[in-house]
C-alpha cells in the first residue's frame, strides 16, 4: 500500500509541493477530528495522486500520530475475464479498463468497512491489479494491511464525477464516440454505473480533494509522460504508440471534462496544478 522513496521524489516534488502536503495534512486531521476517516483524492490521469498520497501517510503519521492507508480505484478493477464478458454483453469499448463499469465498487466499500474495523490483530488483504497483465494480482499477492486503521485515502482519477449535467451535451466529443460508440450504448452504461453502485460508493468519501489542471489537453501530455515510465519500470515493455495513446486517454476524455468542470466547485479542498506540475495553490473550503 505504501509507495517507495524513488515513487514519492519525482521531479515536480518542490517545496510549494511540501507546503501544499502540509496543508492538505493539516486539513485531513482536522477532518479526522470531526469523524472523518475516507478521504477521496481525485484527479485526472497524470496529476500525481498515488505520490501525494505517500507523502500524505507520512505527513499524517509523523505529524499527527494518524495511521493511515490507501485504496487506489485501479485496484478494484474487474479481472480481465469479467471485463471480455463485458465487453461481449454491453459493448466492445469496455474491454478498456478505466471507465465506471470496468471496477467492483462494491468490493471498494466492503474493503472500506473492514480496513476500518480492523484491529492491531487484524490483516487485511487488499486487492492489487496489475496494469502489465491487465488482470487482478492472485489473491496470494495482494497488499497487506495490519490494524488499526485511523484514515483510509482513496485515490482515483474520476472520484466524485456525478452522472451526466443536464447542459451537457451528449453528442460524441471525439473519434472513438463517434466511430466506435454511434448509438451511445457504451455512454450509457457508464452514465447509469455512476447513477448506481459508483454513487454509492463516492458517497462513502467523508471529504474530497480535487487536483485541478489547466486543461484536458495538458492531462494527455502527463498521460503520455506517465506511460513512459511505466514502460520504463518493465523489463522489455514498451510505452504506447502516439495513435494508440490518443484512442486510449479518449476513453477517458468525457468524464475528465466533466470532473474539471464540476469538482473545483463541490470539493472540500481543491489543489490547482501549473502545467509544468506545479502545486500553485490550495483552497481548503471546510
Amino acid at each position: 500500500m505504501k509507495h517507495s522513496s524513488a515513487q514519492r521524489d519525482q521531479v515536480f516534488v518542490t517545496p510549494a509541493y511540501d507546503a501544499a502536503v502540509d496543508s492538505v495534512c493539516a486539513a485531513i486531521a482536522q477532518w479526522h477530528r470531526q469523524g472523518a476517516t475516507v478521504i477521496g483524492l481525485s484527479g485526472a490521469q497524470g496529476t500525481g495522486k498515488s505520490t501525494l498520497a505517500a507523502h500524505l501517510l507520512d505527513a499524517l503519521a509523523s505529524r499527527f500520530g494518524l495511521r493511515g492507508c490507501t485504496l487506489s480505484l485501479d485496484d478494484l478493477y474487474l479481472t480481465h475475464s469479467a471485463r471480455v464478458g463485458l465487453s461481449k454483453r454491453v459493448h466492445p469499448l469496455f474491454i478498456t479498463r478505466g471507465v465506471p463499469g470496468t471496477h467492483d465498487p462494491m468490493m471498494g466499500l466492503a474493503i472500506m468497512r473492514t480496513l476500518l474495523a480492523a484491529d492491531s490483530d487484524t490483516e487485511v488483504a487488499v486487492p492489487r491489479f496489475v496494469k502489465a497483465i491487465d488482470d487482478r494480482a492472485p489473491l496470494s499477492e495482494w497488499h497487506r494491511v495490519r490494524g488499526p486503521v485511523d484514515i483510509v485515502l482513496f485515490e482515483g482519477w474520476c472520484l466524485g464525477v456525478g452522472p451526466v449535467e443536464p447542459d451537457e451535451d451528449g453528442a460524441p466529443i471525439n473519434a472513438l464516440e463517434a466511430e466506435e460508440d454511434a448509438e451511445g450504448l457504451w455512454r450509457a452504461y457508464i452514465e447509469r454505473e455512476l447513477r448506481g453502485s459508483y454513487a454509492e460508493l463516492f458517497a462513502r468519501m467523508d471529504r474530497l480533494v480535487f487536483l485541478q489542471v489547466p486543461d484536458f489537453e495538458q492531462v494527455a501530455v502527463w498521460r503520455g509522460q506517465q506511460e513512459a515510465e511505466n514502460a520504463r519500470q518493465v523489463e522489455g515493455a514498451q510505452p504506447m504508440t502516439p495513435e494508440a495513446l490518443h484512442r486510449f486517454i479518449s476513453h477517458y476524455e468525457r468524464l475528465t471534462r466533466r470532473a474539471l468542470a464540476t469538482l473545483p466547485d463541490r470539493c472540500d479542498a481543491l489543489i490547482t496544478i501549473s502545467r509544468d506540475h506545479v502545486f500553485e495553490q490550495v483552497d481548503v473550503r471546510s
